[in-house]
């Protein structure tokens, strides 16, 4: 388990993570979202101890990484796939990081076979793609075999069939009772990653829940439905108070659940063919709920936030 409390970090007169209290269980995978600026990566980097805090404290098991005498047996990270020496091969660069932790070197065969670098394990690390570079980042979190993981974009540079591949391996990795935390910008596969969220703005939490109620919470939910019935239909909802706005093929309602239109349906004798409940996306949700942390706008991305902001 991942505790911060009380997180904070000044770099001069730049406040770039303020009071910041969260935790990520094991079993889980819990998705670290925020816009650009937000303190992801410097909150990650106070997690291992490559910042100081300014104050607060972060935990791993309830110790802090500087007391950890083998780090990586307890929590293996990804932050930068390119911090590798260009000119050490794949193979050697985890062997040197399999002896700093005392880690059987045999386990380095494993992993690469893990991560599917098998075939490249002898070829300098410098001329790997980015997507091979963040699967040998990966190789390196996984190499002490540790209960916790971070992962900082992990899918940079990943085809889809790599990002399928580190979707599926982290839900293993969380099925398996590890604490897997990662930070992403591709929300449409952070919502179908994680099935818990952190969410920062501008150092400060503004969210921790499951995806599914930040979701629920942050947009409306309508339903689709479609009659032959329909304009007796209409009549019905909108004596209800409900909002309907004409689609394709039937309409959209707003303010009602399926449950009760199926109800005033069914009173009123009216046949439906369908009745779909729709959710809105985790990216809608996210720029309803951080629209005010964004340090930034440009005109098309305050247009964007305009068009995915759900009515009211």
């Amino acid at each position: 388990m991942i505790e911060a409390s009380g997180l904070t970090k000044r770099y001069g007169k730049t406040l770039a993570v303020n009071d910041l209290s969260f935790s990520v269980a094991p079993g889980k995978v819990t998705g670290f979202l925020g816009p650009n600026g937000a303190g992801k990566s410097t909150t990650m980097r106070m997690i291992l101890g490559l910042d100081n805090p300014t104050s607060g404290t972060v935990r791993i098991d309830g110790r802090r990484y500087q007391e950890l005498k083998h780090p990586l047996r307890k929590i293996g990270a990804l932050l930068d796939a390119k911090w590798v020496h260009p000119n050490r091969s794949a193979r050697a660069h985890l062997k040197w990081m399999a002896v700093s932790n005392k880690i059987p070197v045999s386990r380095v065969d494993e992993v690469l076979d893990a991560v599917g670098l098998t075939s490249v394990a002898g070829k300098r690390a410098g001329g790997f793609s980015l997507g091979m570079s963040q699967r040998l980042g990966i190789a390196g979190a996984l190499l002490g075999d540790p209960e916790v993981l971070l992962f900082d974009e992990p899918v940079n540079g990943l085809d889809p069939e790599g990002i399928l591949w580190i979707r599926q391996f982290m839900h293993r990795l969380a099925d398996e009772g590890r604490t897997v935390f990662v930070s992403s910008h591709l929300l449409s596969e952070m919502a179908l990653t994680a099935s818990e969220l952190v969410v920062i703005g501008k150092g400060q939490l503004i969210a921790q829940s499951s995806t599914k109620e930040f979701v629920a919470r942050a947009t409306e939910v309508t339903v689709k439905v479609r009659s032959p019935q329909l304009d007796q239909l209409r009549v019905v909802l909108q004596h209800a108070s409900a909002t309907i706005t004409d689609e394709d093929g039937g309409i959209e309602v707003s303010g009602m659940d399926s449950d009760r239109i199926g109800e005033l349906a069914a009173a009123n004798g009216i046949v439906l063919h369908e009745l779909s409940p729709r959710t809105g996306s985790l990216e809608q949700a996210f720029m309803q709920m951080t629209g005010d942390a964004v340090e930034y706008h440009t005109e098309l991305e305050a247009e964007a936030r305009h068009v995915l902001e759900p009515t009211r």
